[in-house]
């Protein structure tokens, strides 16, 4: 059977650091919500055998986004974090995936990635048994805090080696769902994480990274928005 290949996006945070009447997914990017502007983005990409989006138990917005968002499937399946939001995605697929097919995570805030950086995504990871993550090397200089309000630099942190991560992380299938059943998998920060705590087990092999993009932002402020609009821009004037 051929491998599959499906992109899942969580959508199912409220977005409080966001602010606004609006879960931040659903907010105004150019004239279209931030999920339908990701999605176009995945969509446009790559050849996908499937878009799933995974929600709010109560979420009422995305049905009102209409056929804009036709073939997409919605999954009601949100959790209290984001690991746990795909994980639960992940058991509602488990009837139709194998173990081998990729599932690529993607942040709902995340319009801008590049279509350059989801085809090497893919087109490098394509033979590996296990997956891995687009990231981009630190290039500022990193200081400590002393945890103190108002904080003083503690130390100077060695960047040497430091990514730092984005997505899609797109991993096999059956390694994601071993890696989130791990116990404390649910309050990982992101699905390279779980895999690397499987990876410790002996498991499977450590993910790899793959350079993205510095214009693959996440919009975790209304501000932001204003600077993934000239992103877009950009790119649709290229």
């Amino acid at each position: 059977m051929p491998v599959r290949r499906i992109a899942l996006i969580p959508a199912a945070g409220g977005g409080r650091r966001f602010g606004g009447g609006l879960p931040k997914q659903y907010a105004d990017l150019s004239g279209k919500p931030l999920l339908e502007r990701t999605i176009e983005r995945l969509r446009f990409a790559l050849a996908l055998d499937a878009i799933v989006v995974a929600l709010a138990p109560d979420d009422a917005y995305f049905r009102g986004l209409g056929g804009a968002l036709q073939g997409v499937e919605p999954l009601h399946c949100g959790g209290a974090t984001r690991a746990e939001t795909v994980a639960n995605a992940l058991e509602a697929l488990a009837a139709r995936c194998d173990g081998g097919d990729w599932i690529l995570v993607h942040d709902a805030a995340r319009p801008c990635v590049p279509i350059d950086a989801l085809r090497r995504l893919a087109a490098e990871l394509a033979d590996d048994s296990v997956g891995g993550l687009l990231a981009v090397p630190v290039a500022d200089t990193l200081k400590r805090e002393d945890r103190a309000t108002p904080a003083r630099v503690l130390r100077t942190e060695d960047r040497a080696g430091l990514w730092q991560a984005q997505t899609p992380q797109m991993f096999r299938y059956g390694v994601l769902r071993a890696a989130l059943s791990l116990p404390g998998a649910l309050g990982a920060t992101d699905e390279g994480e779980a895999v690397e705590a499987l990876a410790a087990t002996g498991a499977c092999a450590s993910p790899w990274l793959v350079t993205g993009s510095p214009l693959n932002i996440k919009v975790t402020f209304a501000t932001d928005l204003a600077l993934a609009a000239a992103i877009l821009a950009l790119q649709e004037e290229r």
